[in-house]
């Protein structure tokens, strides 16, 4: 390449005088081929804007071809062609710096976007501290409740227990201690409840047991469970349902409705003084689907604006920081809130500080009838509220409890429609006296006992007794446990700690069929059951 060629100014100076004298020589040519040879050095002359080095040299040398053939002498076409050439050289060289400059401009880009990320990540993190602090405040909030809650029952049972050795206690006195006392253990199993179901909620190992229910039946129920404890505090308890017959009939899972719907109303009675309660229900109807609308209105001591959303989370209660907080874990409405989601629901409150406040729930209207409305799950609500006795009596009944005094309350429950009693500490000596008495028509079996648990024990006493009923008694909570128990062979399960009632309703269930049979006799006949031990 030539000497001459010094810089990039240089090289364009010479390149516009040549194009002239090119454009000179060609004048007399016809348009067609002027504008075709003119098209031609263009490309030559613009070489920046082709795509690479070897089209941009193509298109020199077809400029010298035309410049030796046509018009100029080869010596100025060779030197036309390295000038273009020279051109394109210079031309990548700027290419490579301009490469080169973009490289460095994305190499700060990235260095910009890591900063951007970094100070994002670090304000993620800030936040992560503060709630992660203000989680730490709020369980230290609900651990210091907590054990304020447990220990204020305890004082109640084990202080009013003590009061009841007083030789010289009235019966009236006696009556009122035993109230103060079932009253102080319901309390305290409410709190253990509520511990075990949000755990199972934050583990996701809480399940739906859709049944068919009559949503009236749960709300008048609800309604003759509360109404004296509303009474008593001189208020009024009213309820509101919209459905009736076949419609009030729906296919949810009736515990989650009946555990939210008592969350919502217990709340109501905490922090209402006077005036009234409402609970009730509303259908609403859309073009696609259809849902019930309930709420619990109250004219309590409402709840200020910006805590409203709060209140649904873990372990709050209006103010954590209230020395005068009512009696709570903090976990009701954390538990209806996700009962309400898991039903397909939505739920919020409404409300007015010393005006009161209305919860609302929502769940999808479903109208299935069952085939049987007791499922394998378990006991129904309305079996709850029935209250007439067994018509049963003379049964032979296996206590398999290896706790002594759940044992004797089992016994004192069910002493009055038994004929006999047997009682086995482990599942070894359940499976042993099952075969001794095969004419065994009840076994009550603890799930949790040594040397042979009660799944075992089940499976075991079902290979040659497929008859006799079982109903599991446990104190196991989590998902899958219950319907491992059905698995196992169970009839029923109860949940400890075992009620009267329920118990009751679950020896009706299976054993009214007797009625009409040698099984039935009057109880004045029934002088005492005999008790068996293995």
């Amino acid at each position: 390449m030539s000497d001459k060629i010094t810089s990039k100014e240089e090289i364009r100076q010479e390149l516009k005088e040549i194009q002239l004298e090119f454009l000179n020589s060609i004048k007399d040519i016809d348009a067609k081929k002027r504008n075709e040879l003119k098209q031609e050095l263009m490309m030559a002359f613009k070489g920046v804007s082709l795509q690479n080095e070897e089209n941009a040299k193509r298109a020199a040398e077809l400029i010298i071809v035309n410049l030796e053939l046509k018009f100029l002498n080869e010596e100025k076409a060779k030197r036309a062609a390295e000038l273009v050439i020279a051109n394109i050289e210079l031309v990548f060289q700027n290419n490579e710096k301009s490469k080169r400059a973009a490289e460095l401009i994305i190499a700060h880009k990235e260095l910009v976007f890591q900063n951007e990320e970094k100070k994002k990540r670090a304000v993620e993190l800030v936040k992560a501290k503060e709630k992660a602090e203000q989680s730490d405040l709020l369980k230290s909030a609900f651990l210091a409740n907590m054990s304020h809650e447990i220990r204020t029952p305890m004082n109640g049972i084990l202080g009013f227990a003590d009061l009841l050795r007083e030789p010289k206690l009235t019966g009236e006195k006696q009556q009122e201690y035993i109230g103060i006392i079932k009253k102080s253990g319901e309390r305290m199993l409410n709190i253990i409840n509520d511990i075990i179901n949000i755990s199972k909620i934050e583990s996701g190992s809480m399940e739906l047991n859709i049944q068919e229910s009559n949503i009236n039946k749960q709300i008048e129920f609800i309604h003759t469970f509360f109404k004296p404890q509303i009474k008593e505090k001189g208020m009024r308890f009213s309820i509101k349902s919209t459905l009736s017959g076949k419609e009030a009939l729906i296919k949810s899972d009736c515990e989650k409705i009946y555990s939210i719907l008592t969350n919502l109303v217990k709340n109501a009675i905490k922090y209402s003084v006077k005036g009234t309660i409402e609970l009730g229900y509303v259908l609403r109807t859309q073009s696609a689907s259809s849902e019930l609308e309930f709420y619990v209105k109250d004219s309590g001591i409402g709840i200020p604006q910006e805590k409203q959303a709060a209140i649904f989370e873990r372990f709050i209660q209006a103010d954590i920081r209230d020395k005068r907080a009512l009696e709570g874990a903090g976990l009701g409405l954390s538990i209806s809130k996700a009962y309400v989601e898991m039903l397909g629901g939505k739920i919020w409150v409404e409300s007015e500080e010393r005006k009161g406040s209305t919860f609302y729930f929502t769940i999808p209207y479903r109208t299935q009838p069952l085939e049987n409305p007791f499922t394998k799950k378990g006991i129904l609500l309305e079996n709850v509220e029935n209250n007439r006795d067994p018509k049963v009596f003379n049964l032979k009944i296996l206590i398999a409890e290896d706790d002594t005094i759940s044992s004797m309350l089992i016994s004192a429950i069910v002493k009055e429609y038994s004929m006999m009693i047997f009682e086995a500490k482990t599942g070894i000596e359940a499976v042993d006296m099952c075969r001794k008495h095969p004419d065994i028509d009840l076994i009550l079996m603890d799930i949790q006992m040594p040397m042979l648990n009660g799944h075992e024990a089940t499976r075991q006493i079902r290979q040659f007794n497929k008859d006799v009923i079982i109903i599991a008694q446990t104190a196991f909570a989590l998902s899958g446990d219950k319907e491992k128990i059905m698995d196992d062979g169970c009839n029923e399960y109860i949940s400890k700690p075992i009620k009267k009632r329920e118990l009751l309703n679950l020896i009706q269930k299976y054993f009214d069929k007797y009625n009409e049979s040698e099984k039935l006799r009057p109880k004045n006949q029934l002088d005492s059951s005999v008790k068996i031990h293995f």
